[in-house]
């Protein structure tokens, strides 16, 4: 009978999940739009319905040691999804529970960025470190903390929002309400805008003028960096600058050794990641200095979502040392 975890990844737009075994080896897998029912209940029914056929298609028996969601607004403590602004759901929502209810077997929950550092911690490049941070740049900014071997959840689940850490004091508007915030300058709206204002501000020539502002997107920042455009390569340099500074004061806090850097805007590698250790290293006390390094995520990016979710239920169980 073969071990394995299942691992959830809640989106506003789709629910991911695949059957993992022990060895990081994603068995199966399938995804259906979380919007597809309004109601909790029958998108519960319908999302365990699918994981159970989903493991008949495997052809061996199974032994399902647990279930590992990775959700927004998730708070590890209570089980709940707390007031998602992106789910169809409102409110809090009792999601461990109402599984628990359905299948015998353990379920835990966390936000999609801790199930990150799990999954580092667990199938990636962290594996061994017990003390790093990974930092997701995607349509927000999300982190996860590991310190001392643990994941820091803090008092109430909530810990960790380094993407809501104040980066520019009076600096850009948040989502969250906030002015200035990590998110805004990071993740890859962050970075659009920088280069939409820098088009708005200079003269100066560029590929990127010729794409709609509304069609901007990271992908085509990255290919004008690499071909040698300067609003492009000075928006990476900007990007790294203020991400730097923001992770020399999360080092202040938790002295990790390493901090690896995940999501879309990540993909640009070196463009972001040598002006952000440069800027990192500049505005680190000489306690810290070259002793932190900033890497990508050892994960598959296409798989990291269902891996890092059910990386929560190896590493809860203490089943973390892989076979």
């Amino acid at each position: 009978m073969k071990e394995v975890a299942i691992g959830i990844d809640i989106g506003g737009t789709n629910t991911k999940y695949g059957i993992v075994d022990r060895n990081g080896k994603i068995l199966a897998d399938s995804s259906h739009p979380t919007v597809s029912h309004k109601e909790i209940d029958k998108y519960v029914d319908a999302l365990i319905d699918a994981i159970l056929a989903l493991s008949k298609t495997i052809g061996e028996e199974l032994d399902i040691r647990g279930i590992g969601i990775g959700a927004p607004n998730a708070n590890y403590f209570t089980g709940t999804i707390e007031y998602a602004p992106n789910l169809p759901w409102k409110g809090v929502i009792p999601l461990v529970e109402m599984i628990k209810e359905r299948i015998d077997t353990h379920v835990f929950i966390t936000n999609d960025a801790n199930a990150a550092a799990i999954g580092e911690k667990v199938y990636g490049a962290a594996k061994g470190m017990d003390n790093f941070a990974v930092v997701t740049l995607g349509t927000g900014v999300g982190s996860g903390f590991v310190s001392n071997g643990k994941l820091i959840y803090g008092h109430d689940g909530f810990a960790g929002e380094f993407g809501h850490v104040t980066a520019v004091r009076g600096g850009r508007a948040c989502t969250c309400g906030k002015r200035g915030c990590v998110e805004t300058y990071a993740a890859a709206r962050g970075l659009v805008l920088t280069v939409q204002e820098e088009l708005a501000a200079t003269q100066e020539e560029t590929n990127l003028r010729h794409i709609l502002p509304e069609k901007l997107t990271p992908k085509d920042i990255f290919e004008a960096a690499e071909a040698g455009d300067e609003v492009a390569k000075h928006a990476f340099e900007f990007t790294g600058k203020i991400l730097g500074q923001s992770l020399a004061d999360m080092v202040a806090y938790l002295s990790p050794k390493a901090i690896f850097i995940f999501g879309g805007v990540a993909k640009a590698g070196s463009w972001i990641l040598d002006p952000t250790k440069k800027h990192m290293e500049r505005n680190l006390l000489k306690i810290y200095k070259n002793k932190v390094d900033i890497l990508p995520s050892g994960l598959p990016d296409s798989d990291a979502a269902i891996l890092g979710s059910s990386a929560l239920v190896w590493d809860e169980l203490g089943l973390e040392e892989l076979v």
